[in-house]
């Protein structure tokens, strides 16, 4: 479990947090790490602030995009501690773990924003949960490598807690990764537009609700040719009349 989870920390403008959050990864065993566009990396900050997670650093990748970051992935969840206007389904940090273990193994990704703004409306579009940690709402800052840390603490209690295999234990179907679901987002957007139930000039926030909904119900292969060939079917009807 912990070496099937991607920790993602996107556009961090600081390079000692990439460090401190580093080394709240390794102490609780968790061995990758993702940028997506840091502000200054590599950074002898960074190194210093790792304290002896340098290894961890060293295998840290950095992406361009947050599409080529998630790619692989198949659970998605965004740490956020802000309300928003569309209601994404919401986790605390034991529930967050829980929800990564009862994958059975398959990639997750947890995504921490930019240290000043947090996740944009577009990267949380992405996630299939998001994940606030309870504070005191009179004073709610949390750095950015003390969230990592609740979050990674989570993560290893979840994961000791994790029973044997047993025999009798049944495969659980994997959700389509990021890259699939992606697809099918331009592709039921297409058909949206092609039988007038979604107007490009006016979109609303259609697209958004529809994420929300769809990455809530995380559907396996099968259940995304089923959607597809709902697609497919419904433009061919279109073309034919």
């Amino acid at each position: 479990m912990l070496s099937s989870t991607r920790i993602l920390l996107l556009n961090t403008s600081h390079p000692g947090n990439i460090g401190a959050a580093a080394r709240a990864m390794k102490t609780m065993g968790l061995g990758e790490l993702g940028l997506v566009k840091p502000g200054q990396f590599p950074a002898a900050e960074a190194t210093a602030r790792a304290s002896g997670a340098d290894d961890l650093l060293a295998r840290a990748q950095v992406f361009d995009s947050l599409d080529e970051a998630l790619r692989g992935c198949h659970l998605v969840i965004g740490a956020s501690a802000r309300a928003r206007s569309i209601p994404c389904p919401l986790l605390d940090p034991r529930a967050c773990a829980a929800m990564i273990a009862g994958q059975g193994g398959s990639k997750a990704a947890v995504l921490f924003g930019n240290e000043q703004s947090g996740l944009s409306n577009a990267e949380m579009d992405r996630c299939h949960y998001l994940v606030r940690i309870p504070a005191n709402p009179e004073y709610s800052s949390l750095n950015l490598a003390s969230a990592v840390q609740i979050i990674a603490y989570e993560l290893r209690m979840a994961s000791e807690a994790l029973p044997g295999e047993g025999a009798g234990a049944q495969p659980q179907a994997v959700p389509v990764d990021s890259e699939e679901m992606e697809r099918f987002y331009r592709h039921l957007e297409q058909v949206l537009v092609e039988v007038d139930f979604l107007d490009p000039d006016n979109p609303r926030q259609l697209m958004r609700r529809l994420r929300r909904l769809y990455n809530r119900a995380g559907p396996d292969a099968n259940e995304m040719n089923i959607l597809r060939g709902i697609l497919s079917a419904a433009q061919q009807k279109c073309a034919r009349r």
